[in-house]
Parts: C-alpha cells; structure tokens; sequence
C-alpha cells in the first residue's frame, strides 16, 4: 500500500497529539477518557505520528528498527492505524 492508501486511515493529527503515551504502552485520550495498550512497535508508530513523520518515513524506521518483512509490515501498520481510528473516533 502506498501512503496515499493509508492516509485516509489516519486519525486527525489534534487527535494524535493529545495522546498521553508511557513508556510500557498504557495510551490515554484525554479528551475522550479512553486508554488501551500498544506494543513496543505501536508506542513506535504512535510517537512517529505525534512528531508529524510521514508515512513513509514511519515504515521506513520500522523496516530499520524491527526485523519484518516488507509484506508483514504493510498488513500490520495498515490494521493498527484502522485500529486507532476506531479507538480515537
């Protein structure tokens, strides 16, 4: 998938940004009063989106800092950013 595939599936970035993320995975929304966990790579892609890093740029560092193949790592960042669209509305 391109990153214009996955844009759509993105949160907005206020949305993003508001997220309180610890070191072990714990996220809350302020705002919404929501939390739920992530892994080490979901606290990866979560803290890439709060920086504003482009899609590109975030499977890049994935490739670079987790050992997946670059199928593997489509699927899974396409299903974790539908994911968080569900979790943050």
């Amino acid at each position: 998938m391109s990153a214009k595939d996955l844009e759509p599936m993105l949160p907005s970035a206020s949305s993003i940004r508001r997220l309180a993320i610890s070191e072990s995975g714990f996220v809350f929304d302020p705002y919404s009063g929501r939390s739920f966990t992530v892994n080490e790579t979901g606290i990866a892609v979560l803290k890439a989106l709060q920086q504003e890093q482009s899609l590109d740029g975030i499977r890049a560092q994935l490739a670079t800092d987790f050992e997946v193949a670059p199928q593997t790592l489509e699927r899974d960042l396409s299903e974790f950013l539908g994911s968080l669209r569900n979790q943050l509305g």
